[in-house]
């Protein structure tokens, strides 16, 4: 899924577009002790209580692709009888209305879900009927095709804060009585996945609110997906697989063509206007590092250098491995932040047997927010 197919799913969690048939939801104690359950039509609820749970579904169709919004793919035995793609599928052709299903799916969540404290697991069904887009990209009221999918949050539930309260009937203040209030959602995912603006029962969508904590027990226990590297890990391995192939040859100016070529490639993709996030596989990675200068001899141990760093058939993320808005050369002592469009004003240059950085610059030059001539 892509930026555009999640936000034409959002535009649906309103009172307007809404088409949600049913919601549940299963309240677990920090001891992984079911509470209660609930299973209700979405269209029976109280105006006010739509609102908050539309936020919710939501936020659980938001975050980057690629950092903490994942498309994920289902083996292939997942999809046989007995595997979590098929029991997803299961869960959602019964609309929700099978209580042993449901059940089963609260014991899997808690059972593989890693929290301290409290949490909701909401789902939903919903049946979109998807309209037909026109040439120039204007959805039309016809519909070609119906996206049948159930999409699930686990919201942590905390106490809120103390403090005191006004009673406009007495026109007094007193103590706030402390109330468990539902957050939004720390993980959610979307079965199936919206593809091409259809359902694609082979994947599905995760959201997770910490790319740094994918909870990956949930994610193999409960949909039987693979994790790809979090967003932080990519960049580490990244950078550890710069610093590996140069090894002593690891000098600032290949450093720099690496970083101009990642940005000319993510302008080129830009410009395409296309709507996936860029990516580059091993032997793009490789292209990169020979474009940039790196030594054909160093080259020889890439491959497995990136096998061991990322793993043969991983792709990355180019938004994970730099950033397109920040170009930064750091010393113990000096940091030097540059346009990252301009990072050829930074050289190097050895003058009287001293290493030196040379900062072209032009007429204006501030120091702390002064002008000074140079």
């Amino acid at each position: 899924m892509v930026k555009p197919e999640l936000n034409e799913l959002k535009k649906q969690f309103t009172p307007k577009n809404c088409s949600i048939s049913r919601i549940c939801g299963c309240y677990v104690d920090g001891e992984k002790n079911i509470k209660t359950t609930f299973s209700e039509s979405f269209l029976n609820l109280p105006e006010l209580e739509t609102f908050k749970y539309f936020e919710i579904l939501r936020k659980s169709l938001s975050g980057t692709i690629g950092k903490n919004a994942l498309n994920l793919e289902f083996p292939n035995e997942q999809e046989n009888e007995g595997g979590t793609q098929d029991f997803l599928f299961k869960l959602r052709n019964s609309k929700l209305k099978d209580e042993a299903l449901l059940n089963q799916f609260y014991d899997m969540v808690i059972n593989y879900y890693d929290y301290v404290g409290n949490y909701l697991i909401l789902i939903i069904t919903d049946t979109y009927d998807v309209p037909v887009k026109t040439s120039d990209g204007i959805l039309n009221d016809e519909s070609d095709s119906v996206y049948d999918y159930i999409l699930c949050s686990i919201c942590p539930v905390n106490l809120s804060k103390p403090g005191l309260s006004y009673d406009s009937i007495a026109n007094e203040f007193h103590n706030r009585v402390q109330d468990w209030v539902v957050d939004l959602p720390d993980a959610a995912f979307l079965f199936p996945a919206f593809n091409d603006r259809a359902s694609d029962i082979h994947n599905c969508m995760y959201y997770i609110k910490n790319s740094e904590e994918l909870h990956d027990d949930f994610v193999n226990g409960v949909l039987g997906c693979s994790l790809t590297l979090t967003a932080k890990t990519q960049k580490a391995a990244f950078q550890a697989l710069i610093e590996e192939t140069l090894g002593d040859e690891n000098n600032y100016e290949i450093v720099q063509n690496i970083h101009e070529n990642l940005t000319e490639m993510e302008t080129e993709h830009k410009n395409r206007e296309i709507a996936e996030p860029l990516k580059v596989s091993k032997k793009e990675v490789k292209n990169i590092f020979e474009k940039s200068g790196v030594d054909s001899e160093k080259m020889q141990i890439f491959d497995k250098l990136y096998d061991a760093a990322a793993g043969e058939k991983t792709e990355l993320y180019v938004s994970n491995l730099h950033s397109s808005r920040s170009y930064e050369v750091k010393t113990p002592d000096v940091v030097i932040k540059v346009n990252p469009e301009r990072s050829d004003l930074v050289k190097t240059q050895m003058i009287d047997g001293i290493k030196y950085l040379m900062i072209e610059v032009t007429d204006q030059v501030e120091v702390n927010g002064v002008e000074v001539r140079v």
